[in-house]
Parts: C-alpha cells; structure tokens; sequence
C-alpha cells in the first residue's frame, strides 16, 4: 500500500537543468516559424475547414483539346472541390508500450486511450461526472443503497482494516449499523451475525454503440469485470477481491454488489470499463496482453478510432461515425494523430511554432516546468504559446519525525535524540519560520499555492477555516523563547539552546537534519526553508537521498523506519481526504509488538505510512469516522472538516505546496482545460479546436 502511494505522489520525474543556448535557441526557432507563417497564414490562421483544393479533370490519353479558335458544344469541365480534412496533431512525450487497457498505465497511453474511450467516468476538479452512465449513483437517489445481510463462519467479509478475510474466530468486524472501532467487534467464531453490504446500480446510456456499429451493452461491461478478475490480468486486484458480485440485469443496467462489511467511499466508480466482448471473446485473457485487436487497434466508443500505429513515430486515429455526441458535430477533427517527439524543451517548443504539434502533453513539455519555467511564462504572455498550468494533486509536505523507533522502548532525555517535536506549540513555531510563499514565488512564480492542511483550496471538502502559518520570524521567535528554546547569543547563526523545554535535556542545541530526495526541484525548496529556518535560530542540516533510499521500508529505511528529525517529500491528493495518513494505527513498527489486549500495537507493520509516528485519540476517532461514513451519510462532510481542523493545529506535518502540471498548446487553442484530478489532460479532447472555429 505504501509504495503504490508513494509511487503516485512521486509521478513527476526529477526535473534536469538545461544549457543556457536553449532561449536564444527558442527565439530564433520561433522567428524562423513567424516567417513561415507569414508566407502561410491562410493555413495556419485561417480554419481549416474553409480551406479548399480544385482538381480538374484530365484529358483521355489521344484526345485533343480544343484550340482558341475551334467552335465547340462541349461544356467546359466542373471543377471538384475537396475539403481538406481537418488534423489535430498532439505530440507526446513517450510512445505507450500498449493501448491495452489492463496491460499498462504509461501517461501517453491515457492520452490515446481518451479519443478511443469516451470516460465511462471522468474526475475533475475531485468530483466523478457520468460521461457515458445516465448519473452517479448516489445514497440520496436511491441507486446506492445499503442492505444487511446475515454472515457465518467462513464466509468471506470485509474487516475493519479493509482486508478480505474469511469469518472466523478474532476477526474484527464491524456490525451492521457500526462504522468506527468503537462500536466494532471480535467475532466468536460460531454465530450469525448481520453486516451491511453496499448495492450500487449503474445505467448506460441508451443506444451506445462501439465503433464498427454494434451495440454496447451492460454485458461489455460484465465481460471487462471477468478479464480484469482473470488472473492472467495483470494489476491490482482489490476492486475485484471486494466484490461479491457484478451482473447484468439488462441492456443498460448493471449492478455492483460488494462483499459484507466492504463500505465503499468511492462506491460510485465500481463500474468497469466496457469492452468489445463481440470481437474480444475468442481470445483468452493471456491472449490479450499481446493481440493487434486489443493491444494496437482496440475498438472503442469513443470520438475517434484507430487507423494505424507506425511505431517510433506515430498513432493516427479517424473520427468515429458512431460516436455518440456526433449528432453535436464532435469532435471537430476529422483526423486526430499522436506524435512520439520525446522531452527536448527547445526541439518540442520548435515543433510548435512550425505547426508540426498543436498540443505538447504533460511529459512534452515536463523540462519547461524546470529551470525553463521563466521562458514558458514570457512566450506565453507573448501570446506565442499557450502555457496551461494548474496546481495538480501531488501535495509536498514535510514530516516531523515526532516519535521516532528508538523511543518505543522508551524515552530517556539525554539518551536518546532529543525530543524536539513532542510540543505542538514548536511544530507551529517552525511552520511559521518556514518560508513557504517563496518558495512558491521563487520556483513557480506564484502559479501554485501555500497550503494549510492536507488538502488543497480546489477540494470540495477543504476547511478554509482552519489555523495557518504565515512566515513570522518574529512571531516565531516569541513562541519559541516562550517553550525554552533560548537565543542565547542573539546571533542567527548559532542555534538556540534549550533551557526548560519539556522533555529535552538543558543546553540542547536546536540543529536539525533535513531528509528529501535529489529532485533539483525539491532540493532548491528545501533550501530556502533551511536558510528561513536560520533566521529563527534553527541550524538545519540538508541531506538527499536517492529515493530508493529515502523510500525504503523500516526498520532499515530512514523515513518509514521512523529515523530522522525532518524529512520533505509528497503525498497524492484523493477525492477521499486520506486524514488515515496521521492515524495512530498507520505508523510503521514492528507487528510482533503486542499491546495489552494481546493485539498487534503496529497492525500495518512496516507498510504503515504514519512515518511521523503521530497519535491523537481525538483525531483517530474523527478521522474514523470520516471514514466510516459514506459519502451523502451524516457525518461525513462534517467529520472531514473537523479532521482538518486538529491537523492543522496539531502540525504532524507542514504542508508546503500543490506540484504543478502543465501542457503547451498553439495560442489560438480553445476549450484546453488542465484539471487537477482528469487522469489526462486530453479528458475532453472531442470539445478541442482551433483557429477562427473558437469563440
């Protein structure tokens, strides 16, 4: 479980510095592209659906044409006039190793799979829309209902971890009506007992049909469920292993029932993606990884379909007749080709200006995120390029490492590393020593933000209510004189001394060490909050490390071993608040280690991702709670709210900012939209156009 988040919140490669040649390099790309332009501006500027070639027809061979002065009938030939189809050309970062869609999850192959797969569901702004279902199934409409069912020995449930176990003697459940550990119990092992089970009913909608015109039904979407069940499927299995059922029950409809005890939070997107089982269903579930007709031409519903895939250079698509917003004239391109041009910043933006690309994806145009960012700005405010940025989900933040490993056998002052962090009022202290803003300002120029808890401004469910930190040395100062921490010299640069500090021995020196990865990036951040932390006294000490290094599970990893004073790196944000990231039960340690009950005191073992090794029983039971409850059930909302609120006074960890995303369109694009959650940022790539078609 750790590592699959840790993966996700590290999805942007380490950024890389580039020669300094690149701007001038730009410029004379983009002025060599304006005189082209110049001499072509009909094509370029001017839709190209108004664009027209005239062929005229040929003489037969031996056939004479006439003279000047010849007399004739004969009509002179019509001219034929063909519009010339129009072309999107989307250049990508890498080339996908398939289209498959249970074969991979390369960022290029999402891209492609958008013009075949019209959703079925889409994410944006950390909301889901029906794309091709009628709704979202919710409790309030009645299509999302809980049912309580009676379970014995050795059926298979779902315990309060979440894990699919079979009922038996200690397992710990929760009853029906019963979502927090306070009301769970350990089972007998003999009895019947009633449990909730989750029912979810999907509708299609109606007369869907794939690309070469059959009918898509519930049924497709009952045969993608068994090939992702398969285990020749490769990929997690946990949606699967959670379901009791997934049925048809007729040609739009189908039903999700999941296992007792499962409540699922993201209940309304059990609805798998359909496939062409009428083309498909000769073939076994090995087969498919590596098929033409599932891995390189998939069939699909969506806006376009596959025409050919040259490998090494490029994957052209055509419009799809059957396509179901057809009737709305999308998409508004009758071809639409993925170009595999690589992640050189001055050779894409090149490939742009000549017309070449109309849209760099996110991987295209990572380097521009760098060291590069300050050109992107002012080609875009040139009006040259379209530099679409938004703060995306992936969340940088900075742990403290309030209980570290060794103090499990107890704390001794003097001893052991000196309790820094055990008072709440000095993580709030060094929030406000940390310069957070500038970071921002610096490295992003200010097209991300500060945030206060662990979710950003743009989530539905972000308490803006909260406590905040602002960079206050002085404030700062004054807080921590206040806990004992001394300024014994005045001098900035010596660090303070303790005298008094609960819990730390006098004379202690306030010299930290700083843990993070050897992202440029994050190295540049966390050296601007070393050198803001100094103006508070703080000496800090930065220290990289190669992620697998920094990532490595305890005891021998460092951050997840709970080993360090400080340590930056990122979480990825969800449509559910992860608040179970500061839990008491999440922190790693060893699972031999019983606590009084008989009961494991680490039941996640070294997978526990609370490295920080924080505990609250206030904030364990909100965030149960939070988490017991369904979204649209009372409490929920409120509970995450609440959450937020003994987070951020409570500091575990100081969140610093959203990572960017950005994409590169022509300037004359319209209707581009970066979404922070839409797993690609071609998610309504049949709305696209450009030139004098866009408003």
């Amino acid at each position: 479980m750790i590592m699959s988040m840790i993966h996700q919140g590290e999805i942007s490669p380490e950024t890389l510095s580039r020669c300094h040649k690149w701007r001038i390099s730009v410029i004379v790309s983009l002025a060599l592209a304006s005189l082209m332009l110049v001499t072509s501006c009909s094509i370029f500027n001017s839709s190209p659906s108004t664009i027209q070639t005239v062929e005229t027809s040929t003489l037969e061979a031996g056939t004479q044409a006439p003279t000047k002065s010849a007399a004739t009938n004969t009509p002179a030939p019509t001219p034929t006039v063909t519009p010339i189809p129009r072309v999107l050309t989307v250049c990508l970062g890498a080339e996908p190793d398939t289209l498959y869609l249970y074969g991979g999850n390369m960022m290029s192959q999402r891209h492609i799979l958008e013009a075949i797969y019209d959703g079925p569901i889409d994410e944006r702004s950390f909301e889901r829309q029906a794309v091709i279902l009628d709704k979202i199934p919710n409790l309030a409409d009645g299509d999302a209902v809980l049912q309580i069912v009676t379970v014995g020995p050795g059926e298979v449930v779902v315990d309060v971890y979440e894990d699919v176990v079979a009922l038996t003697e200690g397992e710990r459940v929760f009853p029906s009506g019963c979502s927090t550990p306070e009301c769970a119990i350990d089972y007998d092992g003999v009895s019947e007992i009633q449990m909730d089970q989750m029912v979810v009913t999907y509708k299609l909608l109606p007369d869907l049909r794939w690309s070469d015109g059959e009918r898509l039904t519930a049924q497709d979407s009952v045969y993608s469920f068994n090939i992702a069940a398969d285990p020749q499927t490769p990929g997690l299995k946990g949606d699967v292993e959670h379901t009791a059922s997934y049925e048809a029950l007729e040609e739009t409809t189908v039903r999700w029932t999941g296992l007792a005890g499962f409540r699922d939070q993201s209940y309304s997107e059990n609805f798998w993606t359909p496939l062409p089982e009428h083309i498909w269903g000769e073939y076994s579930a090995a087969e498919l990884l590596d098929a033409e007709v599932s891995s390189r031409k998939p069939e699909g519903w969506g806006a376009y379909v596959i025409d050919e895939w040259v490998s090494g250079d490029h994957i052209s698509l055509l419009r799809n007749p059957n396509y179901h917003r057809a009737s709305e004239g999308l998409p508004y391109f009758d071809k639409l080709i993925y170009r595999f041009i690589g992640q050189d910043s001055e050779a894409n933006l090149a490939a742009l200006a000549s017309g070449e690309c109309d849209l760099l994806d996110q991987e295209a145009s990572l380097q521009l995120l760098g060291p590069e960012i300050d050109t992107t700005i002012d080609l875009d405010s040139r009006g040259e390029i379209n530099a679409a940025f938004t703060a995306g989900t992936v969340s940088e933040h900075i742990d403290f490492g309030i209980w570290p490993l060794v103090y499990d056998d107890g704390y001794i002052a003097g001893v052991e590393r000196p309790d820094f962090f055990g008072e709440a009022r000095t993580r709030q202290a060094i929030a406000m020593c940390m310069e957070r803003q500038a970071i921002v300002e610096t490295l992003m120029h200010g097209l991300s933000e500060v945030v206060d808890t662990y979710l950003p401004p743009a989530h539905p469910l972000f308490n803006p209510s909260t406590a905040s930190y602002a960079f206050d040395v002085d404030a700062a100062s004054a807080l921590l004189t206040e806990i004992g921490w001394v300024d014994h010299d005045g001098l900035t640069e010596t660090p303070r001394l303790s005298y008094g500090v609960w819990n730390v021995a006098e004379g202690t020196p306030f010299v930290l060490t700083l843990l993070t990865t050897t992202s440029i990036q994050r190295q540049q951040a966390a050296q601007i909050l070393v050198d803001s932390l100094s103006q508070c006294g703080i000496q800090v000490e930065l220290a990289p490390l190669p992620s697998d290094e920094f990532y490595a599970p305890g005891p021998e990893g460092m951050v997840f071993g709970r080993n360090f004073d400080l340590a930056q790196f990122a979480w990825f944000t969800e449509i559910r608040p992860r608040c179970d990231l500061w839990i008491t039960e999440q922190i790693p340690g060893d699972p031999n280690i019983l606590n009084e009950d008989g009961k494991s005191e680490f039941p996640f073992g070294w997978s526990g991702i609370n490295a920080t090794g924080y505990s609250n029983p206030e904030y364990n039971s909100i965030c149960f709670a939070a988490l017991g409850a369904l979204p649209g059930e009372a409490g929920y909302d409120e509970n995450h709210l609440r959450a937020q609120e003994i987070f951020a006074a409570e500091l575990p960890s100081v969140p610093l900012y959203m990572r960017l995303k950005l994409a590169v369109t022509r300037p004359d694009m319209c209707r581009f939209e970066m979404d922070p959650t839409a797993s690609s940022e071609l998610w309504n790539l049949e709305s696209l156009d450009y030139g004098e078609n866009c408003p």
